[in-house]
């Protein structure tokens, strides 16, 4: 994980000298970092696409078999197949995803130690926005309840009509993930909670343009 950290930091420390503002610096790596990850995130949206254009057939095989369950889940592995279609193929585009938001946690977490130089750090201005210092928490929460907010809306918007169990699991994440997120935002720098905000805000265009064109193809369908 190291070879992560040096490299995640060598790129934050490369964009700061370009801007010389570490709150700017943040965010423009965010938007680098989540333009890098576009490809994960697309097979994850396709993902995504490919579920809704299932349910109604889903829906069917439900009421028909909603006594047998055995059966039931036998016609949903058969209607996956029959459509090229792996209900775990969103999930590993952001397994792979988590070395490097790791990495991005550590990086952000100690930036005195993976982005800076010692000489250079001490002359670097943590201040940015109403944030007195971005190597510490918000003490306004003014970012903490951003990130468990766009987290939460974020969730919402991947929710799709699914199966009653893996309904009820996304209702549940969608709860849990953002007040975990606010909790980690409150404890830990600034700098962290701004990059995850600005993370959310950018994956949440992401997902508005793809649940939009889902919603175009539905109406030309029609």
């Amino acid at each position: 994980m190291s070879i992560i950290y040096q490299t995640m930091g060598k790129l934050l420390y490369g964009v700061y000298l370009v801007i010389q503002n570490y709150g700017l610096a943040i965010i423009l790596f965010t938007i680098i970092i989540k333009i890098a990850l576009l490809p994960l995130t697309l097979k994850q949206t396709n993902s995504m696409k490919k579920m809704n254009e299932l349910q109604p057939q889903l829906q069917e095989l439900q009421k028909k078999y909603k006594n047998n369950k055995t059966k039931l889940n036998e016609k949903m592995m058969e209607l996956y197949r029959e459509n090229n279609y792996n209900p775990a193929g969103g999930c590993f585009p952001l397994l792979l995803q988590f070395p490097i938001l790791i990495g991005l946690f550590r990086v952000l977490q100690d930036p005195a130690l993976y982005v800076f130089p010692k000489d250079v750090y001490e002359s670097v201005v943590q201040n940015f926005l109403w944030l007195p210092n971005l190597g510490e928490p918000d003490p306004m929460y003014i970012l903490p309840i951003l990130a468990a907010l766009t987290t939460y809306l974020s969730t919402k918007m991947m929710n799709t009509n699914t199966t009653s169990d893996v309904a009820q699991t996304q209702k549940t994440m969608g709860i849990i993930m953002p007040l975990m997120i606010g909790w980690i935002s409150i404890k830990f720098p600034s700098g962290l909670a701004l990059y995850w905000v600005i993370s959310n805000l950018f994956q949440m265009g992401q997902q508005y343009i793809a649940l939009r064109d889902v919603s175009g193809n539905k109406e030309v369908s029609r």
